[in-house]
C-alpha cells in the first residue's frame, strides 16, 4: 500500500551495490537502461553527501587464483571467471559513482553485499536504523543484499528506478519479488528517495500483509509503476 513516510537523515545510510563498468562495457553482461540507472544512483549519492549520510559501495570480484569463488562458479576455457575476473578492468566501479572521500568499497565474491560481515560492522558502527539501497542485477546481488539488510534488522528503502537487470522484464519482476517481502523497508523511486534524504515526507510503498504483488506476465509491468 501507499503511504507517507519520513526518516532522520542521521539515522540513515546509503548503499549502492555492483555499478561496475562490465554492466556496459561488456556485451555478455549489460544491463538494461544502464545510463539511467548510473544517472539516478548520481543524484542518490549527491543527496545523501548533502546530507551528511554515509555512503558505501561493493564491486563483485571474483580472485579464482584465491580460491575467492563460490561452488559451481562459471568458469571461461582460459581458467577465468565468466564474469567480474579480478584481472579484468571492467570490474571498476563507474567513475560517476564510485566512492570519493573515503567512502567505503567493499569488494565481494558473493552475491550479497553482507557475505563477509564487513558492511554489518560499518553499519552498525554507524548506528544506522534505514539503509537505501540501489544497484545491479536486481533479481541476484541486489536482491541477495536486500534481503540480508533485512533479515539484520534494518529497514530498507529499495530505489526502483537507480536498480536494474539484464532486461527491463527481469528487473521489474524481481522488484515485485523484493517488495512482496520487504517487511519493515519501503520501495520509492529516485525522486522519492532524495526527498527522504533532504528529511522531507515522501510517498513510498511499504508491503501490508503477506505476498499482496499476485502478478502475471500481463500484470507485473503495470504493479511496477505503481509502487
Amino acid at each position: 500500500m501507499r503511504t507517507t513516510l519520513s526518516i532522520e537523515p542521521g539515522k540513515a545510510a546509503a548503499l549502492f551495490v555492483d555499478l561496475q563498468e562490465e554492466h556496459r562495457g561488456d556485451s555478455r553482461h549489460l544491463v538494461d537502461r544502464f545510463d539511467t540507472i548510473i544517472a539516478n544512483a548520481q543524484r542518490l549519492q549527491e543527496a545523501a553527501r548533502a546530507a551528511s549520510i554515509p555512503l558505501l559501495h561493493s564491486a563483485y570480484i571474483v580472485d579464482l587464483a584465491a580460491g575467492a569463488a563460490k561452488p559451481f562458479h562459471p568458469v571461461l576455457s582460459d581458467g577465468t571467471s565468466a564474469f567480474s575476473d579480478v584481472a579484468d578492468p571492467l570490474t571498476a566501479i563507474c567513475p560517476e559513482v564510485a566512492p570519493i572521500d573515503g567512502e567505503a568499497l567493499l569488494i565481494k565474491s558473493d552475491a550479497s553485499s553482507f557475505a563477509d560481515g564487513q558492511a554489518a560492522r560499518l553499519l552498525g558502527a554507524l548506528g544506522v536504523e534505514w539503509l537505501f539501497v540501489s544497484g545491479v542485477w536486481t533479481e541476484a546481488c541486489l536482491a541477495a543484499t536486500v534481503t540480508d539488510a533485512t533479515e539484520l534488522g534494518y529497514r530498507v528503502v529499495l530505489v526502483k528506478d537507480a536498480s536494474g537487470s539484464g532486461t527491463q522484464a527481469m528487473h521489474e519482476t524481481a522488484i515485485l519479488n523484493l517488495a512482496n517481502r520487504l517487511y519493515g523497508g519501503a520501495v520509492t523511486d529516485t525522486d522519492g528517495a532524495t526527498r527522504l534524504m533532504a528529511g522531507e515526507a515522501a510517498d513510498v510503498w511499504i508491503v501490508e500483509g503477506s505476498v499482496p504483488l499476485r502478478f502475471s506476465y500481463e500484470t507485473a509491468a503495470a504493479l511496477y509503476g505503481e509502487l
